[in-house]
């Protein structure tokens, strides 16, 4: 079979535009697949927010405009190679020239035109993909408007469409009116079997009534979104899509993440010398305000500071944790309630407790070094990259078994030896403090530590495993 073509479209991807893990995605997985002899492009809007490094790179691939509703605006194409990868950037300034990436009022407008910009442009760029492979509620809209104003076109008529949940809580629900003035269609796709949503209409709801394939992001979480607690409202689609829904775990990008090579680290290590490790612990301590001292476990948290990530559980018991010899270290920001929690605690406990409350990429990857575990006790975590991140380092995750995290990690059993972290079922704030104590306990054995650290080391969460699968998948649907 020749060569796949697959038109990656995603509304944000590193190292262009960030604001969480589908970034992420976005600028690994493609690279991934390139290895595998997949013609694989990458489509995403031009935001004012891109750094001028990378826009002073790009090039002109020509302009067209696009209906919008009743609107006809421009829309022009930009073109880069960023390491073996093609992207296009859909610019339009009225859409895409604002501070951040998302929250403003007219979402339904502006990803309603990159959606349909993206399919426009194929013929611009002389591009025409087997399959589009779309991500999250931005692109949500892709599969309706192919099946619903481009299936009369030969060459559209033959895409097919791949879309995946990054996390179903995000879905772009936005008032009825949207359908016609926005979107341009009829009343009849205003039924539940379509893109009704109680009384609304829903983007991501319409790619999964759409595409012909859904995918998300872990195995666990594919079945947990059949459950209403974790399906959002969505549960009975999947249910009944089911024999279309596959979860393939995310990976890291292990040339960026790796501690032998990685510049923002203190100092640099990999499993032949993972004493040095100890040396970014000390400098990390030292760099935080903290006590310098290596009999001390340091807990990292590095996350956005919300329910989903459960907090309501860390807040329950943080005196009680704080009572433990132990420092804790908070990297991230969000919801005021848990911002002013980790305030007061760093107060309170000076030599315990660090709270960086910002987004700080050197000093991620630097807590990534340094720490000792990594606290994830997640209500829900679709898949998760930060304790692969940890794994990567040799920093020991604490997770909750849902999602991704029930996916990768696996408990220490110290009758078999076997495990890479420590883990807890349910979501109960004594049964979380009570795994955190078992893994300090171990910490002071440093037999089993430095063979907890070693192994997380050397297990390959990288792309390539995930990419094989979704070569697969892309196969599997073009023989349909």
């Amino acid at each position: 079979m020749s060569s796949i073509k697959i038109l990656f479209a995603a509304s944000e991807a590193v190292p262009f535009a960030k604001t969480g893990g589908l970034a992420d995605v976005t600028g690994s997985l493609p690279k991934a697949l390139k290895k595998l002899d997949v013609d694989i492009r990458v489509v995403m809007p031009m935001y004012k927010t891109i750094p001028r490094e990378f826009r002073e790179k790009m090039e002109s691939a020509g302009s067209c405009y696009v209906r919008v509703g009743w609107r006809n605006q421009y829309c022009g194409v930009f073109r880069l190679v960023h390491e073996g990868v093609v992207f296009y950037f859909i610019d339009n300034e009225y859409y895409f020239n604002r501070d951040s990436l998302y929250g403003y009022f007219d979402e339904a407008e502006q990803f309603t035109f990159f959606c349909t910009a993206l399919i426009e442009i194929l013929q611009i760029v002389d591009f025409m993909p087997d399959i589009i492979h779309c991500n999250d509620w931005q692109t949500g809209v892709v599969s309706l408007l192919l099946a619903a104003k481009y299936s009369h076109i030969e060459l559209f008529n033959r895409i097919k469409t791949v879309f995946t949940i990054h996390n179903i809580k995000y879905q772009g629900v936005f008032p009825k009116e949207v359908l016609t003035d926005i979107l341009g269609l009829g009343w009849e796709y205003f039924t539940p079997d379509k893109i009704e949503f109680y009384n609304q209409v829903n983007f991501l709801k319409a790619g999964l009534v759409y595409s012909e394939i859904i995918t998300t992001v872990s195995r666990t979480y594919a079945e947990e979104i059949k459950y209403e607690f974790f399906g959002e409202n969505l549960s009975d689609i999947i249910r009944k899509r089911s024999e279309d829904v596959y979860g393939i775990i995310n990976g890291i990008d292990f040339e960026e993440n790796n501690p032998a090579a990685d510049n923002r680290l203190f100092v640099n290590y990999d499993i032949s010398c993972v004493e040095k490790k100890a040396v970014n612990k000390c400098k990390l301590q030292e760099s935080l305000g903290l006590p310098v001292d290596m009999d001390v476990p340091v807990i990292a948290i590095i996350s956005r500071l919300v329910d989903q990530k459960g907090f309501d559980l860390i807040s329950h018991v943080l005196h009680d944790l704080l009572q433990e010899n132990i420092q804790l270290v908070i990297l991230g920001t969000g919801e005021q309630k848990y911002e002013d929690l980790f305030r007061a605690a760093a107060l309170n406990y000076p030599d315990k407790v660090s709270s960086s409350l910002k987004y700080d990429g050197i000093l991620a990857q630097r807590i990534y070094a340094g720490a000792d575990m990594l606290l994830m006790p997640s209500l829900f975590e679709p898949c998760g990259l930060s304790q692969l991140f940890s794994l990567r380092y040799g920093t020991i995750p604490i997770v909750r078994e849902t999602g991704g995290l029930k996916d990768t990690i696996q408990s220490y059993n110290e009758f078999t030896s076997e495990g890479n972290g420590f883990s807890f079922a349910n979501y109960n704030a004594y049964d979380m403090l009570y795994t955190i104590r078992r893994a300090i306990s171990f910490y002071h054995n440093k037999d089993i530590w430095n063979a907890l650290i070693r192994r997380g080391m050397t297990q390959d969460f990288s792309w390539d495993k995930s990419a094989d699968e979704y070569k697969e998948l892309y196969i599997k649907l073009m023989e349909r």
